[in-house]
């Protein structure tokens, strides 16, 4: 199943006429439909106060060109309609707007052939801080590299610091991960990323809703985190400070019901700060590793993580009265039993059994009519 070419073209049309995640362009759209609006905002850009941006745009635009030239440099157009286009992404259209941006995107551009639905089907978001710390890097990819063990994608931005470190974290264990970009796929942003755009293209994908050769503004990063929360069954927040682009991600994930989950950081840490409090307040479950996300997204009961528990020591098993006979025994020098029911308050019968029973576990020796304890690994 495809979109059609008229279809696929209103798109472009728009998606070059406009910003994304305008939320004027989605309600239009859902009442007119993509070749009546493209249509009908070309004549008028007045239709959303946009008449000079939409006449500045308009010059020259042809949309078949435009996909002609994306796929020639191996870049697709992925629109409703399409099999691979993600169900989940309607979901942005029954959410209030963040900061004046929403709705579903007109379309998203990919390179690379990983399909998007794939993505959607159990993607898990690792988003954060790129100023972030060794143990927020360490962290973030430790999780990922647990995430993509499992079958699942794990979606990111590419910036520095969190994104990268959850990037390389899927890599590493040889696992599927997606870059979601806040400006065109073919653009390297940031320029010492370019390696790893390149890999994801070639064993991934690379995503967004700009056009080929647009360059990122602060705006376009923030319309971009809601894709990412879209596409994504879950987000993980690693290291948010309490002005972070991550914390809009998480905001994002909320809204749309998906599961928020968050790192904690030292308390003292201000890269930490958003997350604490976003754990505080109860909108993010805690999580320290990936088993604990895996759990998270997991159908209930079927991927249940164990309390960790110190190992088991021959002493865990003592009843009340051998660990008072145990207290009583010297660990420098011997005793004898007299002496160690002395010391515990206990009759020399009672003592005279428990030591003979702890001895039996290796927790005290014999030395001739004397005990002492017995040295215990550590």
């Amino acid at each position: 199943m495809s979109a059609d070419q008229d279809e696929r073209e209103a798109r472009v049309r728009l998606n070059v006429l406009t910003e994304p995640g305008d939320p004027r362009v989605a309600r239009l759209l859902g009442v007119m439909g993509a070749q009546a609006l493209a249509t009908e905002l070309a004549a008028d850009g007045e239709l959303l106060g946009l008449r000079e941006d939409v006449r500045m745009r308009e010059d020259g635009l042809d949309p078949a060109g435009v996909l002609a030239r994306a796929a020639a440099a191996g870049i697709r157009y992925v629109v409703p309609g399409d099999a691979e286009w993600p169900a989940c992404l309607a979901e942005l259209d029954h959410v209030d707007a963040v900061s004046g941006l929403g709705g579903q995107p007109l379309g998203l551009w990919v390179r690379g052939p990983l399909r998007l639905d794939d993505v959607a089907a159990g993607g898990v978001a690792v988003v954060g801080s790129r100023s972030a710390t060794t143990y927020g890097t360490s962290v973030a990819g430790d999780l990922a590299a647990a995430v993509a063990s499992e079958g699942r994608t794990v979606v990111s931005g590419a910036a520095f610091g969190i994104d990268q470190a959850a990037h390389r974290g899927a890599l590493g264990v040889g696992g599927t991960t997606v870059a979601v970009l806040a400006c065109g796929v073919d653009r390297a942003y940031p320029s010492a990323h370019r390696p790893l755009l390149d890999h994801l293209a070639q064993h991934g994908a690379v995503v967004s809703e700009l056009r080929p050769g647009l360059p990122p503004t602060r705006v376009r990063f923030l319309a971009r985190n809601r894709v990412i929360a879209a596409m994504s069954a879950g987000t993980v927040v690693v290291e948010a400070a309490v002005r972070s682009g991550a914390l809009n991600t998480a905001n994002w994930a909320s809204r749309l019901n998906r599961v928020l989950m968050g790192v904690p950081g030292p308390v003292t840490s201000a890269p930490s700060e958003g997350v604490h409090e976003l754990l505080r307040t109860g909108a993010a479950s805690l999580v320290t590793r990936g088993e604990h996300v895996v759990e998270a997204l997991a159908p209930v009961g079927t991927a249940t993580v164990l309390p960790r528990r110190a190992p088991e020591r021959p002493a865990d098993a003592l009843d009340l009265l051998e660990m008072r006979v145990l207290d009583a025994v010297p660990l420098v020098h011997t005793a004898a039993a007299v002496s160690v029911a002395h010391a515990a308050g206990l009759s020399v019968a009672d003592t005279t059994r428990a030591l003979h029973r702890l001895r039996s576990v290796g927790l005290v020796r014999a030395e001739g009519a004397s005990w002492r304890r017995a040295p215990q690994p550590e």
